[in-house]
């Protein structure tokens, strides 16, 4: 009988609007490679794709779903006035999820998942991973003054990337033995920058953020960087360019990713033996 126990693998999806359609190429790359996915943590956008997959949806349909959006389809969904907390109300968005994840719980996810929002009213990172999945990733995904946020057992829920952007920690936490991070917060900067007043608010922001995201991936074992461009957060149409940059860049890293797994594998096969010495 074999002693090799193989590694779990966690993923910690990043947060970063249109451009998270990168982690749909991101798990397209380990699938193809037979790299298992055993564990998902994800902030805002990667919750929505994490949440995806974790329900039954294989990433095939996924991406159908990403390149089936067009601009009808973003205004139809987001377009719900609100004059409380948040331009869009949010209940079309928490449909149009719904209707993928089938109603889904997080008890009966294929894969163990969490969504990760942050409380606006204390700053803490809140994660969520009991009742309806739809229900906890339109909480994750709440930017804030665009998003109108959710109340939930008494927290005001908002953006998962104010607190944990790569929520790394959380996929350990969950029994992760090896943590892929997948940041979409480093190449933000561009160099052909206009400083008008909205450029300033919108990337002090984003610095911040940048920063947090770098703090986050520091205790991964694999930090997948995408460079997707500057995208607004809303640009979900014509999303192939950062589902191919996605895919790219995990492949790039696959042979460490695959030599991580040999040496926590042997790693596991040492403390087996070392058990039976004593």
């Amino acid at each position: 009988m074999s002693t090799t126990k193989r590694p779990k693998i966690g993923l910690a999806l990043g947060s970063g609007g249109a451009r998270g359609l990168a982690h749909i190429g991101v798990i397209k790359a380990l699938e193809e490679n037979n790299i298992p996915i055993d564990f998902i943590a994800g902030s805002s956008i990667g919750a929505m794709v994490g949440g995806l997959y974790a329900s039954g949806l294989s990433v095939k349909e996924i991406e159908e779903i990403a390149l089936s959006t067009d601009r009808r389809v973003v205004f139809s969904t987001l377009f719900e006035p609100s004059l409380k907390k948040g331009l869009i109300g949010g209940e079309k968005a928490r449909v149009f999820i719904e209707k993928y994840v089938n109603g889904k719980n997080f008890e009966t996810c294929k894969i163990p998942f969490v969504a990760v929002a942050t409380d606006l009213k204390t700053g803490e990172v809140i994660v969520l991973n009991k009742g309806k999945i739809a229900t906890a990733i339109r909480a994750s995904i709440s930017i804030p003054l665009i998003f109108k946020p959710v109340e939930m057992d008494g927290r005001i829920l908002a953006d998962g990337g104010l607190s944990a952007p790569v929520p790394v920690e959380i996929a350990r936490n969950m029994g992760a033995d090896i943590v892929v991070a997948v940041n979409l917060d480093k190449h933000y900067f561009d160099e052909n920058w206009s400083p008008g007043w909205y450029d300033i608010a919108n990337d002090s922001l984003n610095i911040l953020r940048h920063h947090l995201a770098h703090s986050n991936v520091a205790s991964a074992d694999i930090v997948v960087d995408i460079d997707t461009g500057k995208t607004s957060w809303y640009q979900f149409v014509n999303g192939q360019d950062k589902i191919l940059a996605g895919e790219r860049a995990m492949k790039e890293l696959l042979p460490k990713l695959q030599e991580v797994m040999h040496q926590k594998s042997k790693g596991g096969i040492r403390k087996y033996l070392e058990f039976f010495k004593k």
